[in-house]
């Protein structure tokens, strides 16, 4: 039997780069996958059917970060696949203009969708789980979050103070609630990924000299594939993870250690 079986795994940003390969990792053991975004699905769909799991497509704008429309996506969820075993709080953007210049427009985006959005979804999948879900499942049986932070949650970088803030911030509500919900068998726990070949980092990989420099600083010589993050977000969303709590895996390629 495969590890995720009939599992419902929840990944918002699902539509490409990270968010996609989480879907398809979570497919390959066997899950039910619920894919959010607000763009366009059908890719993660096939990529997700190619290895043999089902999805269910949830088209949502989650910009606005309020509590309500968190409740209302995990009822959707629920309704649809009866029931949620792993969140993954994957969907984020960013905003580059020097601080000095920063609008309150783009701040209040990126704090939205990258900080308010996590922990309000993180709030309703608790709230079920505790209502619900826990009564209904195996003694054994545990609710795993997993939040998508950044090489940011531990640096300023240049020009992006809203991401650097938002992606600090999701340590904070890690570690919070954590430290609040571990006794009620639940793990929350996160993923500061490095440099990722994605969308994002496509401009940074076609400029020889930054692309020069970012390889020379990662020990392992490499950008990192998506695929390195979702096999990370399958192990700490399996029981080989139960007593892993508030913490966060660098996945870097040792550029931390730099």
């Amino acid at each position: 039997m495969k590890s995720f079986q009939d599992k419902v795994v929840v990944v918002t940003g699902a539509s490409r780069g990270i968010g996609q390969a989480v879907c398809a990792a979570f497919a390959r053991e066997g899950a039910i996958v619920a894919g959010v975004a607000r763009g366009d699905l059908q890719a993660t769909a096939k990529a997700v059917s190619e290895q043999g799991g089902r999805f269910e497509p949830i088209q949502a704008d989650l910009g606005s970060g309020t509590s309500q429309e968190c409740m209302n996506l995990v009822r959707q969820v629920v309704s649809r696949a009866g029931r949620l075993d792993v969140l993954v709080n994957n969907a984020g953007i960013i905003r580059r203009a020097p601080a000095v210049d920063f609008s309150e427009a783009d701040w209040n985006a990126v704090l939205a969708i990258n900080l308010s959005t996590p922990f309000f979804l993180c709030q309703a999948a608790a709230r079920w789980w505790l209502n619900e879900g826990r009564n209904g499942s195996s003694q054994n049986a545990r609710l795993k979050i997993i939040n998508i932070a950044s090489l940011l949650s531990f640096q300023g970088g240049i020009t992006v103070p809203a991401y650097a803030a938002s992606k600090h911030g999701i340590l904070g509500i890690t570690k919070a609630l954590a430290n609040e919900w571990a006794a009620q068998r639940m793990n929350i726990n996160a993923i500061a990924p490095g440099y990722i070949t994605t969308e994002n980092t496509q401009a940074l990989r076609e400029d020889p000299i930054r692309n020069r420099a970012i390889l020379d600083r990662i020990p392992e010589g490499r950008w990192g594939q998506p695929g390195d993050i979702a096999d990370a977000c399958v192990f700490l969303a399996s029981s080989g993870a139960d007593y892993l709590n508030g913490s966060v895996l660098n996945i870097d390629g040792g550029w931390l250690g730099r």
